[in-house]
């Protein structure tokens, strides 16, 4: 539990760090990757289905933080209670590897936004682009070591800040709205059948995963809540406030620009949009609104992947050095190894053609097994009935959502397909170093005989991925 030291948030603050993280670089990149594969009609199916999902998801993690107060990690805790250690590490890997990509497409949207107006930043992956990245990367570490609490902060300020750009934008292209512009791009294509809408709909799949990745974000951050209460209300109330926003961004820009038009919009496409509604200064607005928003984010993430890490090394799963804090009680450590692996992946965007789609979908890739978990987590806590026997309220509607939120991450991996699934690999095969190092260090049994099976798949996994690669089966 966090010492009278540490900062306590309070729901607005815990309400900050799940729209700041939700809100990044996803939203100015929607209305070009809805318009590459679907229509509106498409896209209204795919918010549902999305907004229905990880809604179920958002009362899962109210329901756990009021259920299980004591598990105070958030997703890792959730994982290894439900599923055991080797699972647990699992969860925590995958969820701080998302965040480490996330903060990847981050610096790479930063400059291909700058390439706009200046071409030696390209599309974000260029050698300068790389260096001035890597600086501001650098900057924010020295900004976090300086505490948590300047930080978090920082993110509350930032978070209000980076709202209003994306609602002026939603107003505006509101008021140029063209019906028979929408009506044109409807059914996203000429082939108006169940297989081609089903198809588009599943291509959204992973961009509608990467917008929603920080939902999670007040649960990590449940050991400095002022209220366990808090933890449940604010992922709810700020879930329901991203997704109006998400789903008013793609789908009134279907009224401002044909589809195929969306479609080769350069990233950020919000000022693309934009542009062809007001002008020039359209464009120009967009960029200033990304840039406070993508630093916000930013900052909201790598707090996020250093706490994952401080969280797991807590409770034995990862290496006793990630568990060390500085005077500022910030998990240092954790931190330089989060940085140290996000400028590793800034300096491989160079040999990527089309490094921010990478970024994101490894991002959802990533998070999927750690939603998996939580989901699974919260359907078996309610089909045993562990806590319902003191607490019987709300048993019925908490194994329901906890059996839609499974279902639903299921969906995704499902929808990931098997390049992605076999990419992740690479990570959680390789990865698992970290958690035999810290099985050793307690002097404990490395794996039980199902966590060996679980860990000869990810290596075996990882085996083919390098494999692909290599021989450009797989390209990135």
């Amino acid at each position: 539990m966090a010492s009278d030291s540490n900062p306590h948030f309070s729901v607005w603050t815990l309400m900050a760090m799940v729209v700041g993280s939700m809100v990044g670089a996803g939203i100015f990149s929607l209305p070009q990757a809805f318009g590459r594969v679907t229509g509106p009609f498409g896209a209204l199916i795919a918010w549902s289905i999305a907004g229905t999902g990880m809604l179920m998801l958002a009362f899962v993690f109210q329901t756990l933080s009021r259920r299980k107060p004591e598990l105070d990690a958030g997703i890792y805790a959730y994982a290894k209670a439900g599923f055991g250690n080797y699972l647990g590490f699992l969860s925590a890997l995958g969820y701080w590897s998302a965040a480490c990509l996330g903060n990847v497409s981050y610096f790479v949207l930063i400059k291909s936004t700058l390439g706009l107006f200046f071409p030696v930043f390209g599309d974000g992956n260029t050698i300068i682009a790389i260096v001035c990245s890597s600086t501001l990367l650098w900057l924010f570490h020295t900004l976090i070591l300086r505490g948590v609490r300047g930080a978090a902060a920082v993110n509350t300020i930032v978070t209000f800040a980076k709202i209003i750009p994306i609602i002026l934008f939603i107003a505006l292209v509101a008021w140029g709205f063209h019906a028979d512009i929408f009506a044109a791009n409807f059914w996203g294509g000429e082939d108006i059948s169940v297989s081609n809408v089903a198809s588009q709909v599943r291509a959204t799949m992973l961009v509608t995963v990467f917008v929603f990745v920080g939902i999670e974000g007040a649960s990590v951050y449940s050991r400095y809540a002022r209220n366990r209460n808090d933890v449940g209300v604010a992922t709810l109330v700020g879930f329901l406030g991203v997704l109006c926003l998400l789903a008013l961004v793609t789908i009134l820009s279907y009224g401002a620009m044909l589809r195929t038009d969306l479609a080769g919009l350069r990233n950020p496409s919000m000022a693309g949009v934009l542009e062809s509604v007001v002008g020039p200064w359209g464009a120009i607005f967009v960029s200033v609104g990304l840039l406070i928003s993508v630093l916000g984010a930013y900052l909201s993430w790598v707090l996020l992947a250093a706490e994952i890490l401080f969280s797991a090394s807590r409770y034995e799963t990862m290496p006793r050095f990630l568990s060390h804090e500085n005077r500022n009680d910030v998990p240092s450590n954790a931190l330089w190894l989060t940085n140290i692996i996000v400028q590793t992946f800034l300096i491989l965007t160079l040999f990527t053609q089309y490094a921010f789609r990478l970024a994101l979908e490894l991002t959802s890739s990533m998070i999927l097994i750690p939603y998996l978990l939580v989901a699974a987590y919260g359907l078996k806590l309610a089909w045993s009935g562990e806590t319902y026997d003191r607490d019987p309220s709300g048993h019925r509607k908490d194994l329901i959502c906890a059996g839609i939120a499974l279902i639903y991450t299921v969906g995704l991996i499902y929808a990931a397909g098997a390049k992605h699934l076999l990419l992740s690999a690479v990570i959680y095969g390789p990865g698992s170093i970290l958690f035999i190092v810290a099985r050793r260090e307690g002097g404990k049994t490395v794996f039980t005989p199902s966590e060996w099976v679980m860990f000869a798949t990810a290596s075996l996994g990882a085996a083919i991925a390098i494999y692909s690669i290599t021989t450009s089966l797989i390209s990135i």
